[in-house]
């Protein structure tokens, strides 16, 4: 008996090919790549009958293979890498059409190799430039990833800003919750996640402030809520009301975190640290000379 029940063509694609999860079969619909009937269809709600004929064009997988990224340090515990500003950590779903830090990571590691996030282990922004360490293993994945959850890695990044702070250092200390608004956003709340980022200044310049950030926490997006909030919103921030600029003006100088050495199996504490990018001295200039004596 052919089964005449309307139901979502997005729920059918999902049911009839699991290894794609419904929100990766709305891409693909939004994006003109399902036909129902020999008709392109663009809407996931659209309801269909068993005896729909529905037609799958997918996108062909990109070959990362040649591409690359700067590694600083690798042994056989962990990979460090140089990450530039506009680069994802990972892709948000097995839909993946562009080069990500984790597919980098993916030649080297055993780690979640069946997901999207092999050898990941924390994340920058897209748009954030600098230090990012990934593991090589299950083993080295738990020691990296219970530092981060304890807040014993120490992160320190460097931030081109609006205005200048009314005091030349202090510390942020406020909550942030998501956006519900504006999901993909976020924002200070009481009765958000705590949130603690000690900034120092550097110098100033041309309305300009060069900070040193040191968070405590590792909220999504903290450093770029926090600095708005005290009125210097980071240089090239489309998000958080920072003023126009061919970046996003926030790097990842350095990181400091406990390793496993490769030779002697030993625990030790080790700091990576990365050179600021050039673009920082054509807003700032002086800023790379200031950022080499942290």
């Amino acid at each position: 008996m052919v089964d005449n029940d309307k139901k979502r063509l997005d729920s059918q694609l999902a049911k009839r090919y699991p290894e794609n999860s419904r929100s990766i079969w709305q891409k693909y619909i939004k994006t003109g790549r399902i036909s129902v009937n020999g008709t392109v269809e663009v809407l996931p709600k659209r309801e269909i009958i068993e005896t729909d004929t529905i037609e799958i064009d997918l996108p062909v997988a990109v070959d990362f293979s040649q591409a690359t990224l700067p590694i600083i340090f690798m042994d056989d515990n962990v990979i460090v890498i140089d990450k530039p500003s506009g680069v994802l950590s990972h892709a948000k779903g097995s839909l993946n059409e562009e080069f990500t830090v984790a597919e980098f990571f993916r030649r080297c590691t055993t780690y979640n190799l069946n997901t999207n996030r092999p050898g990941i282990v924390h994340r920058l922004d897209r748009d954030t430039s600098g230090v990012m360490i990934g593991a090589r293993s299950l083993e080295t994945a738990r020691l990296l990833q219970k530092q981060f959850a304890s807040h014993k890695a120490k992160k320190t990044y460097v931030a081109v800003v609006s205005n200048q702070p009314k005091m030349p250092q202090a510390v942020i200390n406020l909550p942030i919750i998501r956006n519900p608004s504006s999901p993909s956003t976020f924002k200070i709340d009481p009765n958000g996640k705590s949130a603690e980022t000690v900034y120092q200044t550097l110098g100033a310049y041309n309305g300009l402030t060069l900070l040193r950030l040191s968070p405590k926490t590792g909220r999504t997006h903290q450093l770029r809520i926090h600095l708005q909030n005290i009125g210097a919103p980071i240089v090239g921030d489309k998000i958080y009301k920072g003023i126009a600029a061919d970046r996003l003006y926030l790097h990842a100088l350095a990181l400091e975190i406990t390793v496993m050495n490769s030779l002697n199996g030993q625990a030790e504490r080790k700091m990576f640290k990365v050179d600021l990018p050039k673009e920082f001295e054509k807003i700032f200039p002086n800023a790379r000379k200031l950022c080499r004596v942290l």
